[in-house]
């Protein structure tokens, strides 16, 4: 087990980044508190007498190795994070400790594997970016549905939501990828990711029960594009999102989310399912739970004690799916996410 060693949370006030913090605790460790807001982050360390806080700045490379000093790992949850993923890795190769990030934004995880991939294999370390509800969870039932299928045609990824209430974080992160798009689109086909200005179909995915059939927006673009094809030959990666989640996170002026229980989580819940296909034959995976900021926690926590604890497959910068036991890590996830049996 890794419970008590220290692990460096860079955003730690935010919605996500409280989250992560929370399970550090439950599971042992010992989180210390980084970002660029000084009094955010005291308000947070109010909460957990005796946290330590150590403000950073992406700016401040000095700070930043402060933050880091002494950390077994570092979680990098401050989007948006074309703007924080970088420095924050280079202050995790100068410490020579393992980083894992939770962001969703495809040109940000696209830009960690072409910049780091080579230094962190030299390095022996272990960088995992995306390793959140959007990205980590997709990768890792895809693979685990491949089992041993070593290449497939294609993946598709359906998203279940009963609604979309972006935090400020998702909002902001939003942004900086449809200006570093210049508006445009992106879908990965044909083994490539590919920008286009085509009006995205609705079309009905057969989600299994309770949600059952469903309207989706098809080509609803999300993470997977980069995680999956990272590591497993397919050459159609898709995504989708029903409709009602795509309206509230599009929408100006939906409100963020509300806690809803004694954990903080909102009432919205999530059905994850992942279809692999290999000419006429179709492997399944499914997962369902409850608020997808709060279930990115418990992915990125138990990332870091696999990558401590010598649990993982590969060194460099990895997705979920390839860095770990992508059946096992699934099953460790119990209770946050359930795992469905494939219809």
């Amino acid at each position: 087990m890794a419970a008590g060693q220290t692990v460096t949370v860079y955003g730690a006030y935010g919605h996500t980044g409280r989250f992560v913090v929370a399970h550090l605790r439950e599971r042992g460790f010992v989180p210390v508190l980084s970002g660029r807001d000084a009094r955010k982050l005291k308000g947070l360390a109010d909460e957990y007498p005796g946290v330590e806080v150590r403000p950073a700045s992406v700016d401040d490379p000095a700070s930043l190795d402060r933050a880091l000093a002494g950390a077994a790992a570092v979680i990098n949850c401050a989007g948006p994070f074309a703007t924080t993923a970088a420095p924050v890795i280079e202050a995790a190769l100068r410490a020579g400790i393992p980083y894992v990030d939770v962001a969703a934004e495809i040109e940000a995880n696209a830009d960690t594997f072409a910049q780091f991939a080579d230094r962190a294999r030299a390095a022996g370390t272990a960088i995992v970016p995306a390793m959140a509800f959007y990205g980590g969870l997709g990768d890792l039932l895809a693979t685990a549905a491949m089992g041993d299928w070593t290449e497939a045609d294609e993946v598709h990824i359906a998203y279940g939501l009963n609604g979309w209430a972006p935090t400020d974080g998702t909002r902001a992160a939003g942004k900086v990828s449809v200006e570093r798009r210049n508006g445009r689109r992106v879908r990965f086909t044909k083994g490539r990711l590919e920008y286009h200005n085509d009006d995205l179909p609705t079309l009905q995915w057969p989600f299994p029960d309770p949600l059952g059939p469903r309207d989706v927006i098809g080509e609803f673009t999300m993470a997977d594009v980069v995680t999956v094809p990272s590591h497993l030959p397919i050459a159609e990666v898709r995504t989708y999102m029903t409709t009602e989640a795509a309206r509230g996170v599009s929408a100006p002026d939906t409100p963020t989310p509300t806690a809803v229980d004694e954990h903080g989580r909102s009432a919205q819940t999530f059905l994850v399912d992942v279809v692999v296909r290999l000419g006429v034959r179709e492997r399944r995976a499914v997962a369902g739970g409850q608020d997808i900021y709060a279930v990115t926690a418990p992915l990125a926590v138990e990332a870091v004690d696999r990558i401590l604890t010598g649990r993982t497959r590969t060194v460099g910068v990895a997705s979920a799916g390839e860095m770990f036991d992508a059946t096992d890590f699934l099953r460790a996830l119990s209770p946050h996410i359930a795992l469905k049996p494939a219809p």
